[in-house]
């Protein structure tokens, strides 16, 4: 392996592939001093004011006078807010469509496709959240043993729902994500309960979206029902009366079109724009060729590569939708006395990413490179097919709810420093950026993209290698994160606007 890894011919800066001496050669320049593994190198000299490049875009300006063979990072690198010209539709790269593929999945009665055949109790406000997860946690192994066709019974609690707006945004959002969960192709059954005098009212969701009643489907609020132990009873008694309907779902052969991918990483590093991120993009591409759809998120991590985007947008209007998230992102966090560029995290840096734009850059390769088809609000349901994009925060557990609710039946997570994130109902296949890090939590990854700068792996065969585990996943085996329970703790739907 090379000590460095370039990216393009006009970056004036370099990866160290290992933690380098001072005075490693690298590209004829020796470094001036200890360069930790994944942080940049200057090749040549960048005068203070001057724009760092890496990914062949700006990433930076020098905050001093650089000289070639420096490390360059938080120290001497600082960020500036972006200003580009947006193009769109110019850079469209249609896939043709594969030989089709299918993978063993839950048809539902209204059509859609299923991964998993869930049991779920979604709540209303955060009063009910007691309620639901005793009544989840009375389905333990030796009943559901019963019921192999089933695979458990989980709540869905947040800590919203009240002491909210009874418009906007916010609540908005949050009957989003309820509906989306509620309606998900990966639940069999849903129970949904509420305390009754909460903002968020269940009533109000059914009539908004033409929620009907039945045996798989039910709603109960504790004030009407008369206390909190009733209502667990009678919770656990409705969840009982429907495992053995929710047990005939079978699995059967679906086209991998029915498929929709969440797109996700955290704890990235230096490596994460260079192997898994990509790879995974070859992935979406692959899954776009079969029909099927990718969804990006994470609005703060794609601020300073939307401009790249925007030049795959079918059309000027998808673009421009894409634009304005971004601009609502930028008056939100300066409303709030912040910066686009409090992301990247303190392990992000550790791991060599220095700015936001820097970090967008490599997370933005997640969609690969065919066209974008769509964009969307926060948990808004997902209807266009290919590569789309969803409105989040970059915090990972609201990022995947919101993915899931707009019909995600799928997670793939890729991860630089390490991550112990799962999410239910849809299992999350976890990437290694490197192998270093997939050595020491192989418990908790799937894949290796570190292969692809320690073992000679190309791009394609990484991408394909995620593709193929997609398909596998879909059709029952078990992940990392699943096999590990991961799940009833990382439904987070994003708190918009004021608590009052």
């Amino acid at each position: 392996m090379q000590d460095f890894v370039r990216l393009d011919p006009d970056d004036n800066v370099v990866t160290a592939t290992r933690a380098l001496q001072a005075g490693t050669q690298v590209e004829g320049v020796a470094t001036a001093g200890l360069i930790p593994s994944g942080h940049k190198i200057a090749t040549r000299a960048i005068a203070k004011g001057a724009e760092v490049r890496k990914y062949a875009q700006f990433i930076g300006l020098a905050h001093e006078d650089i000289a070639a063979g420096e490390h360059v990072h938080t120290h001497n690198l600082d960020f500036r807010a972006t200003e580009v010209d947006y193009e769109f539709g110019t850079d469209l790269r249609p896939v043709a469509p594969a030989e089709p593929e299918t993978f063993m999945g839950y048809r539902r009665a209204n059509g859609s496709v299923g991964t998993r055949n869930y049991i779920a109790i979604v709540t209303s406000v955060n009063c009910s959240a007691t309620a639901a997860r005793r009544i989840a946690d009375a389905f333990g192994p030796e009943e559901l043993a019963d019921y192999p066709n089933v695979d458990g019974v989980v709540a869905f609690v947040h800590g919203t729902g009240c002491g909210m707006a009874g418009d906007g945004d916010g609540f908005e959002a949050l009957q989003r994500v309820m509906w989306g969960y509620a309606r998900h192709p990966n639940h069999a059954g849903v129970l949904m309960v509420g305390l009754g005098c909460e903002m968020n009212q269940i009533d109000w969701l059914l009539e908004a979206y033409g929620l009907q009643q039945g045996p798989l489907f039910q709603v109960m609020n504790i004030q009407n029902v008369a206390g909190l132990q009733r209502t667990i009873d009678l919770g656990i008694e409705k969840v009982r009366a429907m495992l053995p309907v929710a047990n005939e779902a079978q699995r059967e052969p679906c086209p991998a079109s029915e498929l929709m991918v969440a797109l996700q990483c955290g704890g990235s590093d230096a490596w994460s724009g260079v192997t898994a991120n990509p790879a995974l993009g070859y992935a979406c591409d692959l899954l776009a060729a079969q029909g099927g759809t990718g969804v990006l998120a994470e609005t703060p991590e794609i601020y300073g590569a939307e401009h790249l985007l925007t030049r795959r947008a079918v059309s000027r209007e998808v673009g421009e939708r894409l634009i304005g998230l971004v601009e609502w992102w930028k008056d939100y966090t300066a409303r709030n006395l912040g910066s686009m560029d409090n992301n990247p995290s303190p392990g992000n840096k550790k791991g060599g990413l220095t700015t936001i734009l820097e970090k967008s850059l490599g997370a933005a390769a997640k969609g690969g490179t065919s066209p974008l088809t769509g964009v969307y609000k926060y948990a808004e349901p997902v209807t266009a097919k290919g590569f789309t994009f969803m409105d989040s925060p970059g915090y990972d557990p609201a990022s995947v709810t919101g993915q899931i609710a707009g019909g995600c039946n799928l997670v793939v997570f890729t991860t630089g420093r390490g991550s112990a994130f799962g999410s239910k109902p849809a299992p999350t296949i976890k990437v290694a950026t490197n192998s270093e890090m997939y050595a020491r939590m192989t418990d908790d990854m799937d894949v290796n993209a570190g292969e692809m700068l320690t073992g000679g792996v190309t791009l394609e065969d990484k991408g394909r290698e995620i593709y193929e585990l997609i398909l596998r996943v879909a059709s029952g085996e078990v992940s990392k994160s699943e096999a590990q329970g991961l799940g009833d703790y990382e439904f987070v739907p994003w708190q918009i606007g004021a608590v009052m």
